[in-house]
């Protein structure tokens, strides 16, 4: 059953939803990148609301363009979520989900809408998933990095 959310994320009753993209490439085995916060400037995956008109993974690779300048090619299906608890403008904190879609990277643009608010790092997987303070999220760094590995694919 299809979780039904507006434009902000607000669905009826559960956590608000939003929609990530886990940037990768294959250098020395599989990194990952990791981009700045701009409030807490922890190191998170770019992420952001559902967009009108936008699919669910079409909106994860938008967030990767504005947010870390990257392009590539982003899987049509999510590789999991997670949850978090997004800090709002007036101080409250909201419960929020992440579908996660993998963006294998292909290019980082010279300049991006958010270039001057975030940091962005290549991280191999294992420190990609220590970094972040999400523990669902690392563990779904850790486990798509096994998955891409079971698979025959360079790990």
């Amino acid at each position: 059953m299809a979780i039904r959310e507006d434009r902000k994320g607000k669905t009826a009753g559960g956590p608000r939803l939003q929609y990530a993209a886990l940037p990768f490439r294959r250098e020395s085995g599989l990194e990952v990148m990791l981009v700045s916060s701009r409030e807490t400037r922890r190191w998170v995956i770019p992420k952001g609301w559902p967009m009108k008109g936008l699919k669910p993974h079409a909106a994860a690779a938008r967030e990767a363009l504005e947010e870390a300048g990257l392009e590539g090619k982003v899987g049509k299906q999510a590789i999991g979520s997670y949850t978090y608890g997004k800090r709002m403008p007036d101080g409250s904190v909201v419960s929020c989900r992440v579908e996660v879609y993998p963006l294998e990277v292909a290019k980082q643009r010279k300049a991006w809408p958010e270039k001057g608010e975030r940091t962005t790092r290549w991280f191999s997987a294992e420190e990609a998933a220590g970094a972040v303070e999400e523990s669902e999220l690392g563990e779904l760094i850790r486990d798509f990095v096994t998955e891409r590995a079971a698979v025959g694919e360079k790990a």
